[in-house]
């Protein structure tokens, strides 16, 4: 498995990724296995590509799975990531109080179903903080109560901490941040 910035010719794999795990398209019984909550257009994955904060594991070529990470202005006017920086700024994460400059929304993540459970996402969530380190101090993520597969992953591998529950969209929401240095 190959973890790395995304590219251009990565999106056809991304967007196929997205459509089989878009919590729209899945049954109840499959988002007990995770799901991603934001759709993304092929511009705006392009624009995630020039921005350096597209991140993909690939396997022999094929997308396996994706991160995508990127500052507020790349997020700015889409009504969700104009609430969490609001409710973020203020907030601290290791002692580093979170901003509009110093932070950025990290997510979604993904991971094709048939790589699940094979030491897949850690290593595809630390090329994202990695591709990140040098522009920002803080990431912070969202995620939807109702995928506590994702919640579970986040805490407990990847040790996010929760800073935040909020109510978007008639949803349920945790807030998380981490240090984009890692932690010793």
């Amino acid at each position: 498995m190959e973890f790395r910035p995304g590219a251009e010719g990565d999106l056809p794999g991304v967007l196929r990724l997205q459509e089989l795990n878009l919590v729209t398209n899945l049954g109840e019984e499959e988002r007990k296995d995770g799901f991603v909550t934001t759709p993304f257009t092929i511009d705006q994955l392009r624009a995630l590509v020039a921005a350096g904060g597209l991140f993909v594991a690939a396997r022999d070529g094929a997308v396996a799975g994706y991160a995508m990470a990127a500052g507020w202005e790349y997020w700015a006017g889409r009504p969700m990531f104009d609430l969490m920086i609001r409710r973020f700024e203020g907030r601290s994460c290791s002692g580093v109080r979170i901003d509009r400059v110093n932070s950025y929304q990290y997510g979604p993540i993904c991971v094709a179903r048939d790589e699940r459970g094979k030491g897949v996402f850690l290593p595809l969530f630390e090329a994202a903080r990695a591709g990140m380190v040098e522009r920002f101090a803080v990431g912070t993520t969202f995620i939807n109560k109702a995928n506590p597969r994702s919640f579970r992953a986040h805490t407990a591998k990847a040790r996010l901490e929760p800073i935040d529950e909020f109510e978007f969209g008639g949803q349920s929401f945790w807030g998380l941040a981490f240090p984009t240095a890692r932690p010793s």
